[in-house]
């Protein structure tokens, strides 16, 4: 199954998607947006071109495991991306992958401006990386 990942940002919003097999994530894009139905919108034509079956969108939780004002705000922008997209959207935890992304970042010198472009893409695929996990030690 295609499934397309989005790390929702107020400013700055990375996407991903795996191949039909599941077996590798890559970068798509970085929208910078901050509407979130125009967000939702871009998303959407997005996953209709890369012909995803499904959506995954971080879900930000505290390290404690507790949702914030981040979370509440992402379970709302769910519900408008699922009703632009026509597709599931399946929210999984996020936690680390902002500090992981720039520890790989760190490992391939991506500096400054490269870095700040592309650091929410690469947030993306590991949130795509571990849902594609989770699916195939747990479903």
């Amino acid at each position: 199954m295609i499934i397309l990942s989005v790390d929702y940002g107020r400013v700055r919003t990375g996407i991903a998607v795996c191949d039909k097999n599941e077996v590798i994530a890559s970068p798509v894009a970085v929208i910078r947006e901050v509407r979130q139905d125009v967000l939702a919108e871009k998303i959407s034509l997005l996953a209709k071109e890369k012909q995803a079956e499904l959506i995954v969108l971080g879900l930000p939780k505290n390290m404690d495991g507790s949702e914030g004002e981040s979370a509440e705000n992402v379970r709302h922008f769910q519900e408008i991306l699922r009703e632009k997209s026509g597709l599931a959207v399946v929210l999984h935890d996020e936690r680390g992958t902002t500090i992981t992304a720039h520890q790989y970042l760190n490992v391939t010198d991506t500096r400054g401006k490269k870095r700040k472009a592309v650091v929410d893409s690469v947030a993306a695929v590991i949130i795509l990386e571990d849902y594609m996990n989770f699916r195939r030690n747990c479903l």
